[in-house]
């Protein structure tokens, strides 16, 4: 059956239409741009032509051959903006009738000046028109060869296609009697129109967005070449599950600043678009919104129920392994364990907080979480007061960062949001599993030298094997397993002076020395400070039936077999000479039995190439749960 175009629909549209639903046909695509693929169509409603362009959740559409030259289509949701003096209609949805089908009607080109004045010449003339000038003919005779050729190409290819593609046509838009007798609407007396977030895109004049403000920054103060300023930014989600950032600096900071409050539902129109700083904005858009003086901001007095309060993208603890570093993640887990806050020295000079937790989740892995800065004075106080009741709360963290110094962990940034015990299904079907006996199974961490996941964690083998089976000399690492004891450590040297300036979101930890003045000094962050940390560099035997072996403790796996701090154990040497209670802890801890997880690589020392054995987690050997594991081994035994 044959498909009719909506008569007229190209100058509606430029005279601001919006609701009509007109159906046209394509003429001509092309693909343009470098950095981001986007698609210029040549529309028709038989008549009259206009450029075209397509947004770029619809390029699928062109990838896959559902839009191609000749498709009649239907424009659901489209907008007519002027970019550099020419009318561009950009088409935000559509839906395809006829993939393919021969030209219909006799289209003229519509050929603009400089100054906006449209001109058409018909599809049949050639050269009659008075164009003014040779460009514009120019342009004209390749437009009008280019529909000759689609036209010959279609005829040839048309067959039974429109038999075989019905259409299926949205009904038009019918405006109320009572406007049709308004004239056209004058340029910006209409309001903006409420778009989706996905929709939003810099080719679109006039747009405004309905929705909900989930995190507002704090305000940054700068200073660069050009002077002092001040930025801040809140990230808002729509009804649809759209999320995008807004940025404001200096003027329209103090306009927006106070009005702005996380939770609260606004509607925003009149800001610029611009490319999204994926360094420093997480959100799934390219787009960030800029607020400018003549922005508009309007709080929405009643609550908006269908925008959601928070949207969540959880990841299980066990994808966190191979997640890349500084990727940006949302996780949700049981907190295991709070450690107190403690005072951290950054590279700048200034004081700040850091407070440690752990996370367990149904995955059977554990997380390290580091709290940074008022999140320690916050949430983080909540949680240890919540932990030392005997609690073990939920906590969902929003915008967490992934690190994966030391194994893989996650820390909180400016961005971060942390929600405790929330009102969501996945914190109930967490807490259930918790209390049905979640609490009981243990759980491999993560967060010490990144271990990979698979078999070669659980390997067991003996001190003997390590060498026998030259463990450690391929490419990567080996990670085993090995029941043992400790039979002797070094006492001479068994910690280091460490930097405890901050670099990033890392602990510098490089040895430091003393200065003339009495201060300590790093040669990394070439500063000098009163006080340096001190870090576990442990050098043990450890023996089995087989044999013995050294390996060396590092800070984490040092406080697990000692039992107490590094600065603990120093002070009580070196500045209390307490050598009695020294040695007590040192003995307490000789032929303790302990399961070993080691990472076992080849090394160069100098020109010599040496297996080092380094300790990654110690635990004092639970021996019924030792128990049943030497019974599954006899019986996986028996039964081969």
């Amino acid at each position: 059956m044959p498909v009719n175009l909506t008569a007229n629909a190209i100058s509606a549209i430029n005279a601001g239409d919006v609701n009509s639903k007109p159906v046209v046909q394509v003429l001509d695509i092309k693909l343009i741009g470098t950095t981001q693929e986007r698609y210029r169509l040549t529309v028709s409603d038989s008549e009259s032509t206009q450029q075209a362009m397509l947004a770029t959740q619809l390029n699928d559409r062109v990838k896959t051959g559902r839009v191609r030259k000749t498709s009649v289509i239907q424009l659901i949701e489209y907008i007519c903006s002027t970019v550099q003096n020419r009318k561009i209609i950009v088409v935000l949805n559509m839906e395809t009738i006829i993939p393919e089908c021969e030209i219909i009607g006799n289209p003229k080109v519509i050929v603009e000046s400089n100054l906006g004045a449209q001109k058409t010449t018909s599809n049949g003339a050639s050269g009659s028109a008075n164009l003014g000038n040779n460009g514009n003919l120019s342009a004209q005779r390749s437009a009008q060869a280019s529909f000759a050729n689609i036209k010959n190409l279609s005829a040839q290819n048309s067959g039974n296609s429109m038999q075989n593609y019905p259409p299926a046509i949205q009904p038009a838009y019918q405006p109320p009697p009572n406007y049709k007798s308004h004239g056209a609407i004058m340029k910006n007396e209409a309001p903006a129109r409420i778009i989706p977030i996905a929709a939003l895109n810099p080719y679109q004049g006039r747009w405004a967005i309905k929705a909900r403000v989930t995190a507002k920054g704090d305000l940054r103060r700068y200073n660069n070449s050009r002077g002092d300023g001040k930025v801040f930014s809140f990230d808002l989600l729509d009804s649809d599950g759209g999320e995008i950032r807004v940025t404001c600096f200096n003027a329209v900071v103090d306009r927006f600043y106070d009005k702005i409050e996380a939770g609260k539902v606004y509607m925003i129109s009149k800001g610029s678009l611009k490319p999204a700083q994926k360094n420093f904005n997480h959100l799934k858009n390219e787009w960030e919104i800029f607020l400018e003086t003549t922005s508009i901001v309007d709080l929405c007095p009643d609550e908006d129920a269908s925008i959601p309060r928070q949207q969540f993208s959880f990841r299980p603890i066990c994808e966190i392994e191979s997640a890349e570093n500084n990727s940006i993640i949302d996780v949700i887990g049981i907190v295991t364990a709070v450690n107190p806050s403690v005072p951290i020295l950054r590279k700048n000079g200034m004081e700040t907080q850091r407070r440690i937790l752990n996370l367990k989740d149904q995955s059977g892995r554990s997380i390290e979480l580091t709290l940074w800065g008022d999140f320690c004075n916050r949430e983080g106080q909540n949680l240890q007061e919540l932990a030392e009741a005997g609690f073990s709360p939920v906590l969902a963290v929003k915008a967490a960062k992934v690190s994966d110094f030391t194994g893989k962990s996650i820390g909180t940034i400016s961005s971060t949001q942390l929600f405790i015990n929330p009102d969501s299904a996945e914190a109930q079907t967490l807490r259930e599993w918790f209390d049905q006996g979640g609490k009981d199974i243990a759980s491999q961490s993560i967060s010490r030298d990144n271990m990979p996941v698979g078999s070669k964690i659980e390997t067991r083998k003996t001190v003997f094997q390590i060498k026998d089976e030259g463990l450690g000399r391929s490419e990567k690492p080996d990670w085993v397993t090995v029941k043992a004891t400790i039979t002797f450590i070094k006492t001479d040297t068994f910690c280091y002076t460490a930097c405890p300036l901050m670099i990033g979101d890392r602990q510098c930890n490089k040895k430091v020395i003393r200065s003339g003045n009495s201060r300590w000094q790093c040669d990394r962050c070439n500063q000098e400070f009163e006080e340096c940390d001190y870090r576990y560099l442990l050098q043990a035997q450890i023996q089995d039936h087989s044999g013995l072996t050294w390996v060396t403790t590092f800070q984490e796996s040092g406080e697990e077999i000692l039992g107490c701090p590094a600065k603990e154990l120093y002070m009580m040497k070196y500045e209390e000479a307490d050598d009695t209670r020294f040695s007590e802890i040192i003995r307490n801890c000789l032929f303790t039995q302990f399961l070993f997880r080691l990472k076992i690589k080849e090394e160069f020392y100098g020109d010599e190439q040496r297996v080092k054995i380094t300790v990654v987690k110690a635990e004092k050997v639970n021996h019924s749960a030792e128990g049943r594991y030497l019974i599954d081994l006899i019986s996986k035994f028996l039964l081969s």
